[in-house]
């Protein structure tokens, strides 16, 4: 009990919370990287699974090619990167890295989601003159959106989770916290830094319970 005393101890410390290396810092760095991974993959999983879950082809290889990175450790993958030309680009390996964790479970929730959607209601769509752009944005999206969000949400807490990996290529966020902690020989601080990474985690995944929860996605589940 010693260890969670001391730790509970450092972080009630308000000298611990302020400057450039205080946790107000590493959490306001923590976010952006995980805002911007987020977003990144968004931009490059969402449209592949939602055409090719549309046209119904190719989305069963696409998600198998995804999913087989999940096999590879981001660790690894950011050490392979920091020894390319992209390791002299800041975060950017650190990016990448994360990025292509987060892809995955993007596609996979959206393309099940799409390809979920009833082709009872797809059918009246076309039956009554829809093109395939507008079944794609006014019917198949609509319903498969919980799906959609799920898949967000699963990728947002792996991010935050995962984005400490950014203290051993130089980076900021929460697990500088962590790894100044092993510097420092310092027990308390090491599970300081992992309670703040959990309840950041938990935060997270609680926001994303209540915008399910809200009554447009309520009405979407219950009709897909």
């Amino acid at each position: 009990m010693t260890t969670l005393t001391d730790a509970w101890g450092w972080l009630t410390d308000s000298t611990h919370w302020t400057g450039p290396d205080g946790v107000g810092q590493r959490l306001l760095e923590h976010l952006v990287l995980t805002v911007v991974c987020l977003v990144l993959s968004c931009l490059i999983a969402l449209p592949i699974a939602l055409v090719l879950g549309h046209l119904g082809k190719g989305g069963a290889l696409a998600v198998n090619l995804s999913n087989v990175g999940r096999a590879v450790p981001t660790f690894a993958v950011l050490v392979l990167l920091l020894l390319t030309p992209l390791g002299e680009i800041g975060e950017g390996p650190t990016v990448v890295a994360l990025v292509l964790f987060a892809v995955p479970p993007l596609l996979t929730n959206a393309y099940v989601g799409m390809r979920g959607v009833d082709r009872g209601v797809v059918q009246a769509a076309r039956g009554m003159g829809m093109t395939g752009r507008q079944m794609l944005w006014r019917v198949e999206l609509p319903l498969a959106l919980p799906m959609v969000l799920g898949g967000v949400r699963i990728a947002a807490v792996q991010l935050v989770a995962t984005a400490t990996i950014a203290a051993l290529a130089g980076g900021g966020g929460l697990g500088r916290i962590i790894t100044a902690g092993f510097n420092r020989a310092s027990t308390p601080q090491v599970v300081a830094g992992a309670v703040l990474v959990a309840a950041f985690a938990l935060l997270v995944e609680g926001l994303f319970e209540v915008v399910e929860r809200a009554p447009g996605w309520a009405r979407g589940r219950a009709a897909a």
